[in-house]
């Protein structure tokens, strides 16, 4: 073989290495944040196993909500920005609204949001199916610095507002299961799969 020859292979095997590397790199930043349920040690994830921290908090219709009431139900908490990330909140929440597989399954889902009540009322009228939702106002942030969801890949406003975070309770109270989701999908039956496991 030619003096060329080699540089040029060794060139293309450079090439394809730095290539695959790449794409390797690439798809393993892509996937994290995505589900929750990883290795990695997150407070999100340290969650897990543990009775949930209880919080009391008023719905938008003024009802006070207490999660340690709920015992012997499956509780789903979905941490969202609210008003602010439309449509992708605003869709999750109005279909926990409309699905009848939660409460089949002894399951409530609360969504919980920074919002005001006079603001999210607001809401309600440019989207009715938002008022079949049960929406919780956590306005002073407690209950989302309680569960350490204001700094998650999924928020966009870091240290401000929550992202798009669900955290499954079971009957007992116990964090089964958590998902930071920045693609801020409608997860629906991913979390049906999720309670069914329980």
């Amino acid at each position: 073989m030619g003096k060329d020859k080699i540089i040029i292979m060794i060139g293309v095997l450079v090439t394809v290495a730095i290539l695959v590397g790449g794409v390797f790199l690439l798809s393993g930043s892509s996937n994290q944040g995505s589900s929750t349920n990883q290795n990695a040690s997150t407070p999100l994830n340290d969650l897990i196993g543990k009775p949930a921290p209880d919080f009391t908090l008023e719905s938008y219709t003024g009802d006070k909500i207490t999660l340690s009431s709920l015992k012997g139900k499956n509780v789903i908490l979905f941490f969202n920005e609210g008003l602010v990330c439309y449509p992708a909140c605003w869709n999750q929440i109005a279909a926990f609204g409309q699905a009848k597989d939660f409460t089949d399954k002894n399951t409530v889902v609360l969504s919980i949001v920074n919002d005001k009540k006079d603001d999210w009322k607001g809401a309600i009228d440019k989207m009715p199916e938002l008022a079949q939702s049960t929406v919780l106002l956590d306005t002073d942030k407690k209950t989302s610095i309680l569960y350490n969801v204001l700094t998650l890949p999924s928020s966009m406003h870091k240290g401000q507002l929550p992202g798009h975070t669900y955290i499954i309770v079971d009957k007992d109270g116990i964090v089964r299961f958590v998902k930071d989701d920045p693609q801020m999908g409608t997860r629906n039956q991913e979390l049906i799969a999720e309670i069914e496991k329980l």
